[in-house]
């Protein structure tokens, strides 16, 4: 198992043709994540990790397919989540992971929206009193990595200038509190992939929707796309109101390290 430098991600490119996930996209374009490959010429599969996602590409049919899977660098948490290309690479995952596995059902949206900027604004401007939207700065971002709930917010960017130089979030206020916001998990060359919190004594409030629309309309006005993937039907609910296109489930596996 030999790892990739980002000059090097033209050799693995080929094995994740046509796999719409930014996370990917990210890593083969040197902006953020690793990857690695069985060998350096003419590689057959690769393993790309951003964050707290492992994606497995090309044959799993030899014994690197199974050192890809296993032997994981540390993570800042204890667990990942791998993303099998088909059953192949399931039924590997399975078998070495075994009850340490547990397989999730995720949801993906098409990554080709075309957003209609009234009504963001709308759901935007619909905050309870006491409630406002700032952007995510310096202070916010030492705030959101220091709370479990909103640590994604920053995590994959290594400090605040970072952060403020190629992220963006937008935070929910409540009494000068951040209390919920929408923000860049990873960055990639054309848009960000989006992770957004509430805290739960404020959720139902229409908060998730006008910070996700306000960190859209931003988005919008640089030019980038603002991909969404969800975890949860909740998340799909918000998704398809913000205007998003559903595109389907797809598995994934929670393995605790």
């Amino acid at each position: 198992m030999i790892e990739f430098t980002a000059g090097e991600m033209k050799k693995i490119a080929p094995l994740f043709f046509g796999v719409e996930e930014t996370m990917i996209w990210s890593c083969l374009q040197g902006v953020m994540g690793k990857a690695w490959a069985n060998r350096k010429d003419d590689p057959t599969a690769a393993r790309i990790i951003n964050g707290d996602f492992v994606f497995f590409g090309g044959q799993c049919d030899d014994d690197t397919a199974e050192e890809l899977i296993q032997n994981l660098p540390v993570f800042t948490r204890s667990f990942c989540l791998m993303i099998p290309p088909n059953e192949d690479w399931a039924a590997m995952i399975e078998a070495l992971y075994q009850e340490k596995a547990q397989r999730l059902t995720r949801y993906a949206f098409y990554k080709d929206t075309e957003f209609d900027p009234n009504y963001l604004r709308q759901l935007r401007g619909a905050l309870p009193n006491g409630y406002t939207i700032v952007p995510i700065d310096a202070h916010l971002y030492e705030i959101a990595l220091s709370e479990n709930w909103s640590h994604d917010f920053c995590s994959q960017f290594s400090n605040a200038q970072d952060y403020l130089s190629r992220g963006m979030g937008s935070a929910v206020l409540y009494n000068g509190k951040m209390i919920g916001g929408a923000s860049s998990y990873i960055v990639y060359n054309d848009g960000i992939e989006i992770e957004i919190g509430i805290r739960e004594e404020h959720r139902k409030k229409g908060l998730a929707a006008a910070c996700a629309s306000d960190l859209i309309l931003r988005c919008l006005e640089k030019g980038l796309y603002p991909s969404w993937d969800a975890s949860n039907l909740i998340s799909v609910a918000l998704a398809k109101k913000l205007g998003y296109r559903y595109k389907g489930e797809y598995s994934a596996y929670f393995i605790k390290l």
